[in-house]
């Protein structure tokens, strides 16, 4: 769950304001001071709940404090006994039930934006307590935690390393009795198979956490704090040695749970996952028109870089479905073949990020700050999913450097896994992942996005803003000539465009229509032109999530929707860097509200 910080300071205004009876006959001339003065009260109200609500959700939620930066509860783990649930649940619907009593349109637009994002929170919150009932039948649930427990405090370096040291020792000293309350909440009948199975291989990797960032660093501490550090490893070792035993002996035999959450579920959890204007059905339709556009454009750009070819298939001007596939195919393998070698990935990734930066700014495509981002070597029990990613800092912890992570090959990898995985992220793919997680992408939106002043709004920073954003701006980058207008890059960001479209397309095929294996791979591997092992991937990860593989394409298409509404607004006085400066000083809220606060809409 995703709760909220607001480090806001109350306004000085008393709360008796909001029961103050009205005059019984105002006059014209104290209408609009009575009004402003209801309004300012509203508002201060509306903020000291907020503030009430974030100390007692972090309080609640510990392993999320840490990793968003409150550290007041570094040593705690998350209490899911029965009692532990119930305290968290009555708190939501008593802060939910306070909210409903504040007239939301009484606020200042920019606290109206905000309640609403604390309301769908909110009964988010109560909803996947009651409703969907993670805590009975996903063992990810605590298997995140356990993992997260430790790797949020030691993966930045937001105090000395000694005190991190002392707060992880806490925290192994309550792992154990975190796995005995997932033992007896967990109704193996209810845990989907492959649940039950990723977690029992996933179990012991919180001891490469320990060996990772514990052990090495554990001569910080020295007399009695070593001593209980090393105490506390033991038990965990002999915690998880008991753990995998009921994981292998008990759950997994037993979880005959459906991984497939049906569409009720589906549609409600969908709701609160993207906060969106955008229903399934109409993500379902958006998203096939979509990939029809995509493969027709792929195939013109095919046509033209294979049309002297004299290997190349057949390239009419209305091709059927195989010929348009074959010709397809044929032009991604001219961009396959040019990828960096197995050792030269991440002075690749430098210097494709160097040049997306300086084209962002010589393009005038959004304001870069002068220091733009730190890259970093991916650490090593991360590598070898994908080459790169961008780490922020948790939106609290403000001053810490944000990582753009880049994934060497691991060693151990034969030639052809190499192969496979540098054909899928070849010269021009590792420049969309720059631009994607780099400049104008992830880094440049939350470095912006930060600068906010509402903390609710960068706590519970939306999704789809951040990853839609990320996409929309591989299309502004493509449109503005980088790379020289080469066409094979135009392809392959086409292809990177349709694995965000697919991905849509996959999670409702999956919960919603009962897809097979056979039907994602179909869709990843011939339609989408993706590789066999990472389509394999996310049929697993399909099966393991909902709601959550829909934000790139709904995200992208609100920004493109929002984009097309302000330039008709502006007609000839728009301004893209303006236009985009504009929309990352809105804080990454959903989409939707961004697009209201800058069209001065309604907030709805």
């Amino acid at each position: 769950m995703r709760r909220t910080l607001l480090a806001t300071a109350l306004l000085s205004l008393a709360l008796s304001a909001c029961n103050a009876p009205a005059p019984s006959a105002p006059t014209a001339t104290n209408d609009a001071p009575a009004q402003a003065q209801a309004d300012a009260a509203a508002d201060a109200a509306f903020v000291e709940l907020s503030r009430r609500w974030m100390d007692g959700a972090m309080a609640q939620s510990p392993v999320w404090a840490t990793g968003v930066g409150d550290h007041r509860f570094d040593a705690e783990i998350d209490d899911l006994t029965d009692a532990g649930r119930k305290a968290s649940l009555d708190f939501s619907r008593a802060m939910l039930a306070e909210l409903d009593g504040i007239d939301i349109a009484t606020l200042s637009r920019q606290n109206q934006v905000d309640a609403l994002i604390l309301r769908n929170q909110l009964r988010g919150d109560i909803w996947s307590a009651e409703t969907l009932q993670g805590w009975a039948w996903d063992p990810q649930v605590y298997s995140g935690l356990a993992g997260g427990a430790i790797y949020s405090l030691m993966a930045r370096e937001f105090a000395p390393l000694p005190q991190r040291l002392k707060s992880a020792t806490a925290r192994m000293e309550k792992i154990p009795t975190l796995f005995a309350q997932m033992r007896q909440n967990l109704d193996p009948v209810r845990v989907p198979r492959i649940h039950a199975e990723t977690v029992a291989r996933q179990n012991a990797g919180i001891l490469t956490l320990v060996a990772e960032f514990i052990e090495p660093n554990a001569a910080q501490l020295e007399g009695e704090d070593r001593q209980r550090l090393d105490a506390a490893v033991s038990a965990l070792r002999e915690a998880v040695a008991e753990h995998q035993t009921w994981l292998d002996n008990e759950l997994v035999p037993n979880a005959r749970g459906e991984f497939r959450i049906g569409q009720k579920l589906y549609d409600e959890k969908l709701q609160f996952s993207l906060n969106a204007s955008l229903g399934r059905e109409e993500i379902g339709q958006r998203a096939r028109d979509e990939l029809e556009r995509i493969r027709e454009r792929m195939y013109v750009i095919a046509q033209g870089v294979l049309k002297d070819r004299p290997d190349a298939p057949a390239l009419p001007d209305n091709p059927d479905d195989a010929q348009q596939q074959a010709a397809i195919e044929a032009a991604l393998e001219l961009a396959y073949a040019e990828r960096p070698g197995r050792n030269e990935v991440v002075d690749y990734a430098r210097k494709t990020l160097a040049e997306a930066t300086a084209f962002t700014r010589e393009q005038s495509i959004v304001s870069v700050p002068e220091a733009p981002v730190q890259i970093i070597l991916m650490p090593e029990f991360q590598r070898g999913v994908a080459v790169a990613y961008c780490d922020s800092p948790g939106p609290l912890d403000r001053g810490l450097d944000t990582y753009y992570a880049i994934s060497p090959i691991p060693d151990d990898w034969s030639e052809a896994q190499s192969e496979s995985f540098l054909r899928e992220y070849n010269n021009r793919m590792i420049h969309l992942l720059s631009i994607h997680e780099g400049v104008p992408g992830h880094y440049l939106e939350g470095a912006h996005s930060g600068d906010h002043p509402s903390t609710l709004r960068a706590v519970l920073r939306s999704g789809p803003f951040a990853e839609g954003w990320a996409v929309y701006t591989e299309k502004v980058m493509t449109d503005a000539g980088y790379l020289d207008r080469d066409p094979l890059f135009e392809l392959v960001q086409l292809k990177f465009y349709a694995r965000a479209v697919a991905n849509a397309i996959l999670d409702q095929g999956v919960h919603v229509d009962g897809w097979s294996r056979e039907q994602a791979m179909d869709l990843m591997v011939r339609q989408t032109f993706q590789q066999e092992s990472e389509a394999a991937g996310k049929w697993v990860r399909a099966q393991l999530t909902s709601a959550q593989l829909a934000t790139y394409f709904v995200g992208a298409q609100e920004h493109f929707d929002m984009r097309k509404a302000v330039e008709a607004e502006r007609g000839d006085a728009f301004d893209q860097k303006a236009y985009h400066d504009d929309v990352l000083a809105q804080g990454a809220p959903p989409v939707r509200f961004a697009r209201q606060l800058i069209l001065d809409e309604a907030i709805r």
